[in-house]
């Protein structure tokens, strides 16, 4: 589902290279939840928007089933992003002024989709993510929770293969994490999708299936989650230079 080949990705800080992604290799072909972890610094909101098309390449391939970010135009890459792939952000990125409804639209809006088709789509989802009673409600009136769910929701509305989330619990308590881990793994085991977690926090990558580990821009390896005893977790992180 996602391909990356000797990418690398330098940004400048004044006159100043900052390498962030230096020759990284990274292949997932099977659908379920997976996390991304390194430390501050690694490289892993890089290779997330990379992966999103949000951002590009120096040289390398980036592929998102096999299709090559690369060779697509700008007007191409964001109606293959709007269509292939869901993207989920720590601080929601809703539109204030819109309801929990019209942001979950909003994708359908800007694909030219007739209203029939939208309205199906988003009754669904709000169904789906239990938000049939918000779907009035604009994100002011909604919990931190809730918002991430209209988030996941309006990523949803083209079913895509491979959904990208950067450090999507970052501004939530615990108990709301728990439930939106919780929604992430059912999403991938449930529609077959491919979940890309960016995170820093243990209790997150517990829920996934396997862990892919960033340092210095670079992949330092992959490893399979088969306990949920954190410091376990940590343990295979840190043999893997995490």
């Amino acid at each position: 589902m996602v391909r990356l080949e000797e990418v690398y990705k330098t940004y400048r800080q004044g006159s100043q290279p900052v390498p962030a992604l230096r020759g990284v290799d990274l292949h997932i072909e099977d659908p379920g939840f997976y996390a991304v972890m390194g430390p501050s610094g690694s490289g892993k909101s890089t290779l997330l928007y990379l992966l999103a098309g949000l951002d590009r390449a120096d040289t390398g391939r980036v592929m998102v089933n096999q299709t090559d970010l690369g060779t697509l135009s700008e007007s191409k890459l964001s109606s293959f992003r709007r269509r292939n792939i869901g993207i989920v952000f720590q601080q929601y990125n809703l539109i204030p002024t819109l309801t929990a409804q019209q942001n979950i639209a909003l994708p359908g809006v800007l694909d030219g989709r007739p209203g029939p088709w939208i309205k199906r789509r988003v009754d669904e989802l709000l169904e789906r993510l239990h938000l049939k009673d918000r779907a009035s409600h604009r994100p002011d009136a909604l919990s931190g929770g809730e918002q991430q769910r209209v988030a996941i929701a309006r990523a949803l509305v083209f079913e895509p293969s491979v959904m990208l989330a950067d450090e999507p619990t970052g501004a939530l308590d615990s108990a709301s994490s728990e439930r939106l881990w919780q929604l992430l793994g059912e999403l991938a085991e449930h529609q077959q999708m491919m979940v890309l977690m960016v995170t820093h926090e243990p209790a997150a990558a517990a829920h996934c299936q396997r862990v892919v580990v960033l340092n210095d821009g670079q992949t330092r390896g992959m490893f399979d989650v088969d306990s949920t005893d954190e410091s376990h977790l940590v343990s295979r992180y840190q043999q893997l230079g995490g």
